[in-house]
Formats: structure tokens, sequence, C-alpha cells
């Protein structure tokens, strides 16, 4: 969709998931729907943008989804059998006599119930991530390959995988209610977590971020927390990413270079996510328990407040990672609050808490353990050892942005080590 239009690339990513629980509601066979919905897409992308957006474009979809739903079916030998099945609530006639705008868009909203079947239990993570920015996100199988930087049909073979397996899971099209419902909304919020994650630092590459992972999986919070507004740690996640998100312009150096967050320029980041996500996570965490993501929200609202990074209150960001921990153990956050702990009690007490992580098979020779060390060594003054650290971590990390810095601050503690 790179040659759409913005406002209508926007308006099919918003409809996607609108018309595709549409389908699987009205008529079932998931995997079909979806492709349907995909060529429905893929029409509207070529025709809009000359003929303009029709006046109901959700039916518009609906309507030119179902017909390719009968055309696949009736094209298709091998799924002869199941025109029967779906049952089309649609007469043929009027299928094929109406025009495509003129289907009233009445439809309910299914777009909860498709990201819980997005998230079922019987994918991985790495599918569940991949089938939701494909039905939920609109984006196209290409689009979501060079997001994660594997071949097309590496990422189309994946996402038929999960198309089949969800089809062959079976259960009806509708949000999953008691114990299960918290379940499966705490997975939905992790894959869109973990989207974030991925465009905010992306994991492998030439470039530092993905934006277009971290923007799509602010987009599908969004939705989310419109789907389910009571809901406390949906809100948290949404404030974290809109915190977080807005850094994103000062992370990195006219070059691409890698900016940590002491030396950013906080005149780059964007005032209007922070004051949104400032008051989104101060209207809930009064409500009651807080969970993870909303304390995660918290810390990272301490750092966007600050003015300054000298600014910064690490009594608080300590205090809250703390809690942090109470919710599980966890590698990545003990190592957030090795920092905290070595910005308010010294480094000699941050190096403490690393020492004990070495211990931990999951991050032992992780590179942001290495990274971590190597600063806090640097704060003591011992160069030659965070040099070293500094490049052990360059070594270990698949970033190459991250690589350059990394080794940057090896070479600079190193010309520091050269008699004047």
């Amino acid at each position: 969709m790179s040659t759409v239009p913005r406002q209508v690339e926007d308006l099919l990513r918003e409809l996607a998931p609108q018309v595709l629980g549409t389908l699987v509601r009205r008529y079932g066979a998931f995997d079909a729907c979806e492709d349907a919905v995909q060529e429905a897409l893929l029409a509207a992308a070529v025709q809009w943008p000359e003929a303009g957006v029709p006046d109901r474009p959700r039916g518009w979809l609906v309507t030119v989804a179902s017909r390719k739903l009968v055309d696949q079916v009736r094209s298709d030998a091998a799924r002869r059998r199941r025109e029967e099945a779906l049952a089309l609530a649609t007469p043929q006639s009027a299928l094929l006599a109406s025009a495509a705008d003129a289907v009233p868009a009445a439809d309910r909203d299914d777009s909860l119930a498709l990201l819980f079947l997005c998230c079922h239990p019987v994918l991985s993570t790495p599918s569940r991530i991949a089938l939701t920015l494909r039905a939920v996100g609109g984006l196209t199988t290409a689009q979501i390959a060079a997001a994660f930087l594997v071949p097309e049909a590496t990422m189309a073979q994946r996402i038929s995988r999960a198309k089949a397996a969800v089809g062959k899971a079976g259960g009806a099209f509708a949000p999953p209610e008691g114990p299960e419902a918290a379940e499966r909304l705490a997975e939905v919020r992790h894959v869109l977590y973990l989207i974030f994650n991925e465009g905010y630092t992306a994991t492998d590459g030439t470039e530092l971020t993905a934006p277009e992972l971290s923007t799509e999986a602010v987009r599908l919070t969004r939705l989310l927390h419109r789907l389910v507004p009571e809901d406390a740690e949906t809100a948290g996640l949404l404030a974290l990413m809109l915190l977080t998100d807005a850094r994103r312009p000062a992370r990195t150096g006219p070059h691409g270079e890698l900016v940590p967050l002491a030396d950013q320029d906080r005149g780059r980041w964007d005032r209007s996510l922070i004051a949104e996500g400032v008051e989104l996570i101060s209207r809930t965490l009064p409500r009651g328990q807080a969970g993870p993501y909303q304390v995660q929200a918290a810390v990272a609202a301490v750092h966007d407040e600050a003015e300054h990074a000298d600014a910064t209150d690490w009594p608080q960001v300590l205090a809250l990672y703390d809690l942090l921990e109470r919710f599980g153990p966890n590698p990545m956050v003990t190592l957030n609050r090795a920092v905290a702990t070595a910005m308010v009690h010294g480094p000699d007490a941050g190096l403490g808490l690393l020492a004990e992580l070495e211990r931990d098979k999951r991050l032992a020779r992780h590179h942001r353990l290495l990274a971590t060390r190597a600063h806090l060594l640097e704060l003591l003054g011992e160069r030659e050892a965070a040099a070293h650290a500094y490049r052990e971590a360059a070594r270990r990390t698949s970033s190459a942005p991250e690589r350059r810095h990394l080794t940057g601050c090896a070479h600079r503690l190193d010309r520091s080590e050269v008699p004047a």
C-alpha cells in the first residue's frame, strides 16, 4: 500500500478487522474469509484513490469481500463441499446486483473477537504476531516480512499455517468469557507489547527502529483500549507505548546512530504523546491494584517529565522497579533496577545486582547485561574493564546501530587511556 494516499491507507487499516470480523461471523471459514478481505482491500487500494472513497466504505468492502469469497469457493474444486456449509446469508442476486457501497454498515464491530482469535492458544508467539498484523492490522505479507527481515515466502508460510491452525481449532467466533477471557486478553496485550518493542528497537538489521511496527502497535492498542475501556492494564500498556514512542525522534542522530536516553535532545521528544500518556496513566493508576504495564508506564512518565537527565527522580524510579519485581522474576526488570540502584546508591551497588544476574542463563551472556556492566564500570572509573565489556556487548548484539554505538564507547575509552 506504499503508493496509496495516507488517508485511504489509514481508512483501510481501520476497516480491515471490522470487515473480516463481519465475514467470519457470517460465514465461518476464517482462512478463506481472510483471503477474501485481503483481495477486497487490494481492490479498494487500486480503485478508491481514482474513483473516490465510497459513501459507505465498510459496506463496500464487505460486499466486495463477499463476492470474492463466493468466487473463491466456486473456483476451488477441493472446497466445493464447503459451499453449503458457508450458508451465505446474502442472496446471490443481491451480491451481483447491488452497488458495493449500498450495503448498510450496520454490522457490529467484531474487532475484539478477531484479536482474541489471532492470539489463539494453539498458535506460537511469532504466529500470533504475524496473524495479528495481517488480519487486524491490515498489513500485507510483504510489509510484515520486510519489518521482520525475513523472506516474503517465509512469512507467507507462517501466516498460512497460522490460519490453518486457527481453522482446525474451531470454536465460536466470539470473545471467550470468564477466566479464559482475562487470559486471552493478557495474551493479546503481550503480542501488542512485543510488536511495539520490535519496532522501537529492532532485534536485527541495519536500522535501530522499525517505525511501521511501533506505529501499528500503538494503533492496535488504541483499538483494544476502545474495546475494553475499563481494563486498567490495557490502558497502562497504551500509556507505556505513548510515553516511550514520544522519545523516538531523539533516539537516533543524523547518521542513524544510537543516542542513549541521557544524551538525547529532549526538545525533540513528542510532547503531545507525553501529555496524553501522562494523563492516561494518572487517570488509570488510582483505580486500584496496579499491574506491570501500569508500573512500567509510571517509570516512563518519570523519565519523560524530567527536564534533563540530571533532573530524573531516580529514587522514584528505583521504588517503581522494586514494585515491578513483585509481579514475578524478570531478568530485564532486574537489569533496569540495577541501573536505578547505581544512580541512587552508587555503581558498586548496581554491579552487585548484575553479579546475581550472571547466574541467570536467560541473561548471562546477553549484550544488554554486558553493556550495563560496561556503563557502571565506566562510572567507577575502571576504563579498561569498561572498554572490554563494551566490546563484548558489541560482539553479541545483532543490531548494527547498537554494535556501532557500543564499539564507539570502547574506542572512546581506549583513546582516553592514551597519555597526552
